[in-house]
């Protein structure tokens, strides 16, 4: 299934195919593949191996994938659901960026975009959270519409539905 990428104001977000993630995961860039210092992240390695169990288990998930973030085609970190839809057609995301693209709204720009694919590809919702001590990724979900609601000892729970 060819899924296209998702063009912001300033970055794009571009659907990981398994020939891409199997060299993220293995930390081998390949012929035209330009990474920013610092990626991929252990985050970018998890996720995207968990991408290619998913594939291996239920075959090709659509726009449920995850997606590399590139800011002038260097890709500066990762965003993406940790599966399909669940019971309720829920998904929860999961990103990351490279030191050096912190703390200038990419974030939070490509999580808007995320949320619009959930909400074009039918997902009711959209989930996430964050450990308390991690406010920044406090900020990316409510400047991306998904407002805290819930807390537990160690995480803020964020949830915007549709």
């Amino acid at each position: 299934m060819k899924i296209s990428s998702v063009a912001t104001e300033r970055l794009v977000l571009f659907p990981m195919t398994v020939d891409v993630a199997e060299r993220v995961v293995a930390r081998e860039p390949g012929d035209g593949d330009l990474w920013a210092e610092g990626y991929p992240g252990a985050g970018d390695v998890r996720a995207l191996t968990g991408l290619l169990r998913g594939v291996a288990e239920r075959g090709d998930p659509g726009v449920f994938r995850h997606y590399q973030i590139r800011l002038d085609g260097v890709a500066v970190g990762g965003i993406g659901f940790h599966g399909p839809p669940d019971e309720l057609g829920v998904v929860t995301v999961g990103y990351g960026l490279v030191p050096g693209a912190r703390g200038k709204g990419y974030a939070s720009e490509a999580l808007r975009a995320l949320v619009e694919v959930a909400r074009q590809g039918g997902a009711s919702g959209v989930k996430g959270d964050a450990d308390l001590g991690n406010p920044a990724s406090h900020r990316v979900m409510e400047a991306a519409g998904m407002p805290c609601v819930a807390e537990s000892d160690t995480l803020r729970h964020f949830y915007l539905g549709f």
